[in-house]
């Protein structure tokens, strides 16, 4: 929804990177061939992308999961950050555009890391609940159609070890949550989950003005 954070103006937000972003050559480039595509503003921005590494490095995470990679960035923000032992199970149906992501890994030296799962989320997330992994994973990152938020978030919630952690892009949707008459199907989705999660007592939660709205919400208990 946003290539940048939302709520800066351009020139706040081009001093925030100046300053902040350790830009990697590979990520550059990944980005500039994505600006090419029509569909270029799904990608995250790159303060976003740096933002989910840390995450990762502060988890101590091996194990994580990504629902969405259109042109795969934000996968390959993660697979960076991660050990070389580390694995990003990642879901999407779209093959043209996980073939640009797949070169990049490729390229970056990461791909090893990266097993994508080309078929409908809901399958691949609930095929691993059925095969055992509960509590297995340390991050997720929700990034796909919105109309399924609510459906990713239950499945990831049970994927996710107690203390692990899930990410969950465009909570603010360029602002349309707050809009009064702002009625979509897809608004309406994002209202309802931020307002689930909000009263949620299974998580501790922040929502931060990243990107276009990221909420963060951790795990607790001893599993679910």
């Amino acid at each position: 929804m946003s290539k940048q954070s939302i709520g800066l103006n351009k020139q706040l937000y081009h001093y925030l990177v100046s300053v902040s972003l350790r830009d990697q050559d590979v990520l550059h480039r990944l980005r500039e061939e994505t600006a090419k595509q029509k569909s270029a503003v799904m990608q995250i921005a790159p303060d976003q992308g740096q933002f989910m590494a840390m995450l990762i490095k502060l988890l101590g995470a091996r194990r994580t999961l990504e629902v969405g990679v259109f042109t795969g960035y934000s996968s390959l923000c993660v697979a960076l950050a991660l050990p070389d032992d580390g694995q990003i199970i990642a879901c999407d149906v779209n093959e043209e555009w996980t073939n640009i992501a797949c070169r990049y890994w490729q390229d970056a030296g990461v791909a090893h890391k990266i097993d994508l799962r080309l078929a409908p989320a809901m399958d691949t997330l609930a095929k691993l609940v059925r095969e055992g992994e509960h509590n297995r994973f340390d991050f997720a990152f929700i990034d796909a159609d919105k109309t399924n938020y609510n459906g990713y978030y239950e499945l990831c919630l049970q994927l996710i070890r107690p203390g692990g952690l899930i990410a969950i892009d465009n909570v603010l949707w360029g602002g349309a949550v707050a809009k009064r008459f702002q009625w979509d199907v897809e608004t309406k989705a994002i209202r309802a989950l931020n307002a689930k999660i909000h009263a949620d007592q299974r998580v501790d939660i922040s929502l931060i003005p990243v990107g276009d709205g990221l909420m963060l919400a951790r795990k607790r208990g001893l599993g679910i």
